[in-house]
């Protein structure tokens, strides 16, 4: 299959930042739907996509979110907050379809960095995940992944480092 390619995937994931303080503008409903677009391109196993999504943009319940973790200033900050769910009546194989649901968030933290907006996958928030999917009055089938929290940031964009590539393999 000959595709055009003139992203470099690459470069994005390098420069990509978690976001952790965003201004008060709202990105537009047409952002919103790209991002989850592309969450909705990630691959999953028998092609079962078991993911669903809750985006959160009322302050009041944001204000109630932000009872559930110790990173409530990121929520407070963020005009927009994605709470992703595995949708565990679309599982086949808990293990990949979690690995699936990671994958849609990456997808979506990449699509956002290319509309130009910041993005922070939180995941701390899992410790009260029963809590979370009650407030929220997510149905039995739902089970919390991660919130993602998205708007415009409000920081200096900051250098990333990682090792080299060879320390993470295997001999």
């Amino acid at each position: 299959m000959k595709t055009k390619r003139n992203l470099n995937i690459l470069e994005a994931i390098r420069q990509r930042r978690s976001v952790r303080q965003y201004t008060e503008k709202i990105p537009a409903d047409e952002k919103l739907n790209r991002i989850i677009e592309a969450a909705t391109w990630a691959p999953s196993g028998l092609n079962n996509q078991p993911w669903k999504f809750k985006v959160i943009r009322e302050k009041g319940v944001k204000d109630g979110l932000r009872k559930f973790t110790k990173y409530r200033d990121i929520i407070d900050s963020a005009p927009l907050v994605i709470c992703v769910f595995m949708d565990t009546g679309a599982t086949y194989n808990r293990e990949k379809d979690i690995m699936s649901v990671g994958a849609s968030i990456q997808n979506m933290l990449l699509e956002a960095y290319e509309l130009g907006l910041g993005t922070c996958w939180l995941g701390e928030i899992l410790n009260r995940r029963e809590e979370v999917e009650k407030y929220l009055g997510v149905e039995d089938d739902y089970e919390l992944m991660a919130c993602v929290t998205v708007g415009y940031s409000d920081e200096e964009v900051t250098k990333g480092c990682r090792r080299m590539p060879d320390s993470f393999l295997l001999k």
